[in-house]
């Protein structure tokens, strides 16, 4: 058993600024986030809580080192505190009744300062303040190809603990986009929930995709038979090679659109499009035959492009 001075680190002489300081280092060092899931830091924290809520106090302070009550804040009645100049220090803090009688407190200001207001109810011991703390959030990154990310998958993940987590992708997700697993982090304290974890997306660049909003654009090259008579091709799509039909006479720089084939969206409810543009490619090799007879067409049909 311990003297609540002893369990922050502080003198008897300290002020009260320095106990607030011992308070606040060991606190910081307590912090769930660096010690996930251990019982014998959570215990430690209840101690150092509790001395705080007992020497925190300038009055009960004192009454404690006049030995007019103990550690666990009772009224040590008439005949005083045996040993008070030592004491004996046993923590309470954490659940059953208040072992200091009071409700709020220094120590709740000081946690929600260091730690954002996370811990629940506010209030006192015995139902006057809930110490519940929520677990802090992890933070993951997870890469993704575009068809991936557009009609949605499922992932799995290896958490820290070593625990694997499944995460499932929506469909229509984005580059950057966060998707919030809740409950999926580090361990609360004293009974409070788990945090969250959050799991941001890295979209690869596609190769023959470019998302632009909901939609999809491509670049496909056709022949110049296919460009000059028209025809059915297949064209990619993210579910597939689908068959389109080319307009006769179509140039580099036409574009065709597939209605529905572009991201979902709005749950899944709907999709945008895909846009394909056309490219006219040559024969790789010289074909001396074309070249006759493109000059002959040429000096009978002559026409402007400029």
């Amino acid at each position: 058993m311990q003297d609540p001075y002893k369990i922050l680190g502080a003198t008897k002489t300290a002020s009260q600024d320095e106990i607030k300081k011992s308070y606040r280092k060991l606190a910081r060092e307590l912090h769930p986030d660096l010690h996930p899931d251990d019982p014998k830091i959570e215990d430690k924290f209840k101690k150092v809580s509790a001395a705080y809520h007992l020497l925190g106090d300038a009055e009960r302070r004192k009454k404690y080192d006049n030995g007019e009550i103990d550690a666990d804040g009772r009224d040590a009645g008439p005949f005083g505190r045996a040993g008070a100049s030592s004491g004996t220090y046993r923590s309470s803090a954490g659940g059953g009744r208040d072992p200091f009688g009071f409700g709020g407190g220094n120590a709740d200001d000081i946690f929600d300062e260091i730690f954002g207001n996370r811990g629940g109810a506010r209030g006192g011991f015995n139902g006057q303040r809930d110490t519940r703390v929520k677990g802090p959030n992890i933070s993951y990154e997870l890469s993704l190809d575009l068809k991936e990310a557009l009609l949605g998958t499922v992932k799995r993940i290896n958490l820290a603990s070593g625990k694997q987590l499944e995460v499932r992708i929506p469909p229509g997700s984005e580059d950057g986009q966060t998707l919030r697993l809740k409950n999926q982090g580090m361990a609360g304290m004293h009974g409070g929930d788990a945090g969250d974890a959050l799991i941001k997306l890295h979209v690869h660049a596609d190769a023959l995709f470019r998302r632009d909003g909901n939609d999809l654009h491509c670049e496909l090259a056709i022949s110049l038979p296919e460009a000059i008579v028209g025809g059915s091709i297949e064209v990619p799509t993210i579910d597939g090679k689908v068959s389109m039909k080319i307009p006769a006479n179509a140039n580099s720089g036409t574009t065709m659109r597939l209605r529905g084939k572009g991201s979902p969206y709005d749950r899944g409810k709907k999709r945008g499009d895909q846009y394909v543009h056309l490219t006219v490619k040559l024969p790789e090799k010289r074909d001396e035959e074309l070249i006759e007879f493109i000059e002959k067409w040429s000096r009978d049909h002559p026409y402007s492009v400029r």
